[in-house]
């Protein structure tokens, strides 16, 4: 079931992310960042109280907090990414390091034991993301496509430090560790927003928009956090982030843009790892 939850809040960060990469080129990336964090206290509060915890541990919510300051700078760098650059780049690129330091920290620090089948689809996967991003951070590139591939590779820091710090918190306290986390990245946000107030005069669909958009991205957290209780971090988070996958095909078959060999062998070796990670 683990696997199943993980896999389920992978497809929900695709769709979020496909929608706040398009979103991002019609509204500047401060005001989808902040009214998305927004969006997804809403729903974590809601969700929080909807189901009640035994207990509500400090630790806990230390931990969740410490997971939203990941998520407040990974979508101020992701978005910031995604309106400069292809989100079939952008999005695999951050979430190659992301990938790569959770399992590291899930097994030389957490006690996590993958069989052999996980090692290999998890070997699989950090070259697969990168193959669906194209290479990610090419030599020499200095143009928009550069500054937003290292954009992603920022924004993969935070991602590791949201699955990490989440990961730790006790069942116990329910889903009140997603909700702190969506308040730290609220209060991580505030400066931007500031600075950039003038740009938040946008007709109100667009407002709402980006409001959903962080409500869909806290749910693929709660699911996500539902998955790393029953799963081994370094599983989980392994299929957490294959969502690239999904704003890399949609990016493809709807914006049209190019599909190379190795982004075309990438999202094969994606699907393999899938399979061997779910074994495992």
């Amino acid at each position: 079931m683990g696997a199943v939850l993980a896999l389920a809040s992978a497809a929900c960060y695709g769709l979020v992310d496909f929608a706040g990469g398009l979103l991002s080129r019609r509204v500047h990336f401060a005001v989808v960042a902040f009214l998305g964090q927004i969006g997804g206290l809403l729903l974590a509060l809601v969700a929080a109280l909807a189901l009640p915890a035994e207990a509500v541990r400090p630790a806990d919510v230390l931990w969740g907090l410490l997971s939203g300051a990941g998520s407040g700078a990974a979508m101020h760098f992701l978005n910031r990414g995604l309106s400069r650059g292809h989100m079939s780049v952008v999005i695999p690129v951050s979430a190659v390091t992301g990938v790569a330091l959770s399992v590291l920290c899930g097994v030389c620090f957490l006690g996590d034991r993958p069989t052999a089948s996980a090692w290999l689809g998890i070997c699989v996967t950090v070259p697969a993301l990168w193959l669906v991003s194209g290479g990610g951070l090419h030599r020499g590139s200095r143009g928009p496509s550069g500054h937003a591939s290292a954009d992603g590779l920022i924004a993969s820091l935070g991602v590791a430090v949201q699955y990490i710090g989440l990961a730790q918190s006790d069942p116990v306290s329910g889903l009140w560790p997603v909700a702190a986390g969506r308040l730290a990245a609220v209060i991580l946000l505030v400066p931007s927003a500031w600075r950039h107030a003038r740009r938040f005069r946008q007709p109100w669909p667009l407002q709402v928009q980006a409001v959903l958009i962080g409500a869909g991205a806290a749910f693929a957290l709660i699911l996500y956090l539902r998955a790393a209780q029953q799963q081994m971090l370094a599983i989980a988070v392994v299929l957490a982030s294959l969502y690239p996958a999904i704003p890399t095909v949609l990016g493809l078959a709807m914006l049209r843009e190019t599909v190379t060999r190795a982004q075309l062998a990438g999202l094969v070796s994606a699907a393999a790892a899938v399979i061997l990670l779910s074994l495992g």
